[in-house]
């Protein structure tokens, strides 16, 4: 019967509340011992020698003791508490607090950070090579994840946008001048919202969460930026040709109906294509027309 080698699956970790007491009144306490230890040297002449020490060595080791446990929190940021390695809990209050001297403190911070990722080099949806980068606002939403699940959370976000850019990148193309396709240059709003949605997937075993993010920059790779600025140049002649064609069309459509309509020419099929040639001629030409008179005939 052959062994079972399969490795467990990552217990995932969950961030729970830290037992800690107000640090207020345990510096109230400290206080306390310190008045005890004074009055105890007061009394010096009074008390016996070894009651009067007993009373200073208590008391000094109680304010010792209180002073160990002391620590502060700043708003927006919180302390994961441990005990011989294990996860005791989570202190999100502000302020002066306090726990037991023995419990270790790994503060973590919860405020927004704003990271802008390096430019990469993606093969967009039609294999192009594209220049892209992304701003991104994260936070840690579960400091038990963030800690105890990956090795180095700020590491772990920076090669997870990576990774997260590269799957938008090439998911959709660069640019589609029909304008039939989602693009990366023409739909900002739902390409910004799916990079959003692919990081918190990415993010949430780490306890991060992504409040905002975009591109910073997205262009054609340098080796075809000349060739595709080319490319488009020539789409763009063509469709302002071809809006110009069809418009052109019209206006000869319009006047041969007008003409005939009013009678004010009787065209047959010969005249009407010569008028057809020259109004395309005059309506799609790029320069000023020169008007030629005609003295003759036209079958002359």
């Amino acid at each position: 019967m052959m062994e079972d080698r399969t490795s467990p699956a990552l217990q995932q970790s969950c961030e729970s509340g830290a037992r800690t007491l107000n640090g207020y009144g345990m510096l109230f306490a400290a206080l306390v011992s310190l008045a005890v230890g004074a009055g105890a040297i007061s009394q010096i002449d009074v008390l016996a020698d070894a009651l009067v020490a007993s009373g200073l060595l208590l008391a000094c080791f109680a304010f010792l003791f209180i002073l160990a446990g002391f620590y502060l929190l700043q708003p927006n940021q919180a302390a994961v508490v441990l005990l011989f390695g294990a996860y005791r809990g989570t202190d999100r209050q502000a302020g002066l607090r306090w726990t037991w001297p023995w419990m270790i403190k790994k503060k973590v911070s919860l405020r927004s950070n704003n990271i802008i990722s390096e430019r990469i080099k993606v093969n967009d949806l039609r294999g192009n090579p594209i220049e892209m980068a992304a701003q991104v606002v994260w936070r840690v939403t579960d400091t038990a994840q963030a800690l105890f699940d990956v090795d180095d959370y700020k590491a772990f976000v920076n090669v997870q946008i990576e990774a997260a850019v590269r799957t938008i990148g090439s998911r959709y193309p660069y640019d589609d001048f029909e304008h039939q396709e989602v693009t990366l240059r023409g739909n900002h709003d739902q390409v910004g919202t799916e990079l959003r949605a692919e990081l918190i997937a990415r993010l949430a075993v780490a306890g991060i969460t992504v409040d905002e993010c975009g591109f910073t920059h997205l262009a054609y790779a340098q080796e075809i930026a000349g060739a595709m600025l080319r490319r488009q140049q020539a789409q763009a002649v063509v469709a302002a040709r071809q809006t110009l064609v069809e418009g052109a069309v019209g206006m000869v459509e319009m006047a041969l109906d007008q003409l005939s309509a009013k009678n004010v020419v009787e065209l047959d099929d010969e005249r009407r294509a010569a008028m057809v040639s020259n109004l395309m001629v005059v309506l799609c030409g790029e320069r000023d027309t020169q008007p030629v008179v005609n003295t003759g005939s036209l079958y002359q």
